[in-house]
């Protein structure tokens, strides 16, 4: 392959310097190196290289990255058009994540992989010359309604806990009723994580014939089955470098559940017809309606399984518990579907918005966003009237809209509130013990 390109590479350890270099020279035309960002600008000025590799931190026992996002910042606004892309530590991905989101192109983590480093480099160059583009936010997650995380107390913890988590790796189990948004709450999380530059792979367990769920997972060579006459990539290796969002994941057959146990636990997968394993990585999101711990206790479902996929569980409350949420969505949704029929501008009449918040929502958000695209199709003025939504009656009394499961893990997170926190003081306040407290937490995502 013939050298292209100028690359500058800006990192106060000189071994890496050195290193870095002889590796790169045999892929760029001219390779300049810099052991301190002081004379960046110039540099750039003078030699004005298409890529910079430049590090996050350039001081001993300053390991905030702070100046790895100032020197950025100065780059691209003196130079936009030069690409550049971070080298960082792992402990600092989470700021090489916030960096891509300023302008930054890609990161590398150090120890690096040379041919990871290589092709980032590579690619980094080709979107100079314009023949490859930026992961953008855009690339990496599909069109979907951005995650709004409202006002109620309830989803303001779950946003800390998601802000505290996407960073890491942590297989996350995703629960509550129909409707509640996992599935956005799933790519929020993925678009906060260190894999954010590779587009999250779904999968729908509910909508797969059982047939199909082997090949559909870990995929198949071509003559494996009838009618398998192509190979056929699962999505364990569609996922690899990115996160797997299996949703329904309580629809899982048994006899499948065993291999999706070994396929996380190796980390590797064999499709149907193949012999020898393939290396998988990712980071698995599931979601469910269904309570796997009954269906654990059913025989419906692994327990070991259930561990293995909820390193965190994250409950999404039904609308109808977080009442102040309602007309915030709604008016998101007016806007929304406002833009898309032409009727820009529409306002929500107040005996409209109390006519949502005395709705029990059993379809949660899908069923506000439904009955919301309907009211701006039938609303020929300028305000949304009570007679514009179209609701459907509750098919389970108010006095129901929350099983016992809901109730009491409503109860503990409002005592584990009212007590500041003191697990001692809410275990003697529920008369339980620390122990069942401590299980009921993990259980509900507390």
């Amino acid at each position: 392959m013939a050298k292209a390109g100028k690359l500058l590479i800006v990192d106060d350890n000189r071994s890496i310097l050195s290193a870095v270099k002889l590796l790169t020279e045999s892929f760029f035309e001219e390779v300049l190196t810099l052991p301190s960002p002081n004379t960046l600008i110039s540099t750039l000025q003078k030699s004005a290289p298409d890529v910079v590799l430049l590090d996050m931190n350039f001081h001993a026992g300053i390991n905030t990255g702070n100046e790895g996002l100032y020197w950025l910042k100065e780059v691209l606004a003196k130079f936009p058009e030069t690409k550049v892309v971070l080298f960082t530590a792992y402990a600092d991905i989470e700021l090489a994540v916030r960096a891509m989101k300023e302008g930054a192109f890609d990161f590398v983590v150090k120890p690096w992989d040379n041919a990871k480093l290589i092709a980032t480099l590579q690619n980094a160059y080709k979107a100079v010359k314009g023949k490859a583009k930026k992961p953008t936010k855009q690339q990496t997650t599909e069109p979907q309604t951005e995650m709004y995380w409202g006002e109620s107390a309830e989803m303001k913890r779950i946003r800390q806990m998601v802000e505290r988590v996407a960073i890491t790796d942590a297989n996350i189990l995703l629960t509550g009723e129909n409707g509640t948004g996992k599935e956005v709450l799933a790519r929020e999380i993925h678009r906060q994580s260190a894999r954010c530059r590779k587009t999250m792979v779904s999968i729908d367990m509910g909508a797969i014939p059982e047939t199909l769920f082997e090949s559909e997972l870990f995929g198949h060579k071509k003559g494996a089955f009838t009618d398998a006459h192509t190979d056929r990539e699962g999505k364990f290796l569609t996922a690899s470098g990115s996160t797997l969002f299996m949703d329904e994941i309580g629809n899982l057959p048994l006899h499948l559940q065993v291999k999706m146990l070994s396929a996380l636990q190796n980390r590797a997968i064999t499709p149907l017809g193949m012999n020898e394993a393939q290396p998988i990585d990712i980071r698995l999101i599931s979601a469910t309606n269904r309570n796997l711990h009954d269906a654990v206790a059913k025989g419906e479902f692994r327990q070991d399984l259930l561990f293995r996929i909820n390193t965190i569980q994250i409950h999404i409350p039904p609308l109808r518990s977080r009442k102040e949420d309602i007309v915030p969505f709604a008016e998101r949704f007016i806007e929304h579907y406002g833009k898309k029929y032409n009727k820009v501008g529409l306002l929500l009449q107040g005996e409209a918005a109390e006519k949502l918040m005395a709705h029990s929502w059993e379809g949660n958000i899908r069923e506000l966003q439904n009955a919301i695209e309907k009211a701006v199709i039938m609303c020929d003025g300028d305000m949304i009237a009570p007679e514009h939504i179209e609701l459907h009656a509750a098919t389970r009394p108010a006095t129901e809209a929350q099983t016992l499961e809901e109730m009491e893990r409503q109860l503990i997170a409002n005592t584990i509130e009212q007590c500041g926190g003191n697990l001692s003081q809410v275990a003697q306040q529920l008369d339980i013990t620390r122990q069942t407290l401590y299980n009921k937490i993990k259980r509900y995502g507390l």
